[in-house]
């Protein structure tokens, strides 16, 4: 019998990687969008004739039933959000509706039309926000230090309140920062990696930034979908902390990002108070000793063969190659 799994979320970043490390292991892969003006299937363009894609929403709980009910899935990763923080502080209200009662009604669907389901709900350490130990682990004390961090805590706890009251098969993978050439452009990473390639091809002259001096534990996406996937193959669920262990600023960002190319940053960063956050996370660095124990899961790129893979693909996309983003 084939596995089949539903995906929210498939056109990001996480989405897209995980749909093809399912196809690559047999799976059927069902992807939920919302239908919108605005939808962007360019991450998945690769699979799209592999995929079935579904329209459905996570305000709609009426949705999510039917998309249940007639697909079956086997096994439904969570992971649609509002996932930038920054816009997080301007749309609070939307954030919580999508970001933490989204879990919810999916939840809920699950227990009304198959309990067996295994579900996996993308966590995030910005659920630790002011952090209260380093490393932080699966038992650190959460303190979130914006809406959307906070949305994903209430996410992560009905995943777990669903667990311990329907006994359903959910887990929460607390997944530290991760990127990749598919990462959005409002995101600090590939906001410098696009105007390192900018700056290189001469489109460019300078790059404002927010706090150079924030720290965070950043990995590859494309290793961190490879967690999830584990998450629900294992006998009992559980919730995991997925990172490398090992911590890089902003600042070290630019250096390996520029440094790649012959730049020095000094010369083209530029500190905009337009992009601080009016609560900071200042240190993230995960302790994923629970996900090698357990699941065997170990990341495997480094800090700068990520930084270096995600400026060349910018370079290439700038410069009009037409290479597949990886």
């Amino acid at each position: 019998m084939t596995t089949r799994a539903l995906i929210t979320g498939i056109t990001g970043q996480d989405g897209s990687y995980l749909a093809e490390l399912l196809l690559d292991k047999g799976y059927e892969v069902v992807g939920m969008v919302r239908r919108s003006s605005t939808v962007n299937f360019e991450r998945i363009a690769h699979i799209q004739d592999q995929v079935t894609t579904v329209p459905g929403d996570l305000l709609d709980e009426v949705s999510l039933i039917n998309i249940l009910r007639e697909h079956r899935p086997h096994e439904v990763y969570n992971l649609a959000a509002q996932s930038f923080v920054q816009t997080s502080f301007g749309q609070p209200v939307l954030t919580g509706e999508i970001t933490g009662l989204g879990v919810t009604r999916l939840l809920d669907a699950i227990r009304i039309v198959d309990p067996e389901i295994r579900f996996y709900q993308a966590s995030t350490s910005e659920m630790f926000g002011k952090v209260q130990e380093v490393p932080q682990k699966e038992s650190t004390p959460f303190y979130p230090r914006s809406p959307y961090g906070v949305a994903k805590l209430y996410g992560h706890w009905i995943t777990i309140n669903y667990r311990e009251s329907y006994q359903i098969h959910a887990s929460s993978g607390i997944l530290f920062n991760h990127e990749s050439p598919r990462r959005g452009l409002e995101f600090v990473t590939r906001k410098i990696t696009h105007a390192v390639a900018q700056i290189k091809l001469g489109q460019l002259d300078t790059l404002a930034l927010g706090n150079l001096d924030a720290q965070r534990d950043w990995g590859y996406a494309g290793d961190y979908v490879e967690a999830m996937w584990l998450m629900l193959q294992q006998e009992e669920p559980d919730d995991y902390v997925i990172s490398t262990g090992r911590t890089h600023s902003v600042r070290e960002f630019c250096e390996v990002a520029f440094g790649h190319v012959g730049l020095d940053y000094e010369q083209y960063v530029t500190v905009d108070e337009r992009f601080m956050r009016p609560a900071e996370v200042d240190l993230l660095i995960g302790d994923p000793t629970k996900a090698r124990e357990k699941l065997g899961w170990i990341p495997g790129t480094s800090f700068e063969d990520l930084v270096t893979t995600m400026v060349d693909a910018d370079i290439d996309l700038l410069s009009g190659k037409l290479r597949e983003i990886s």
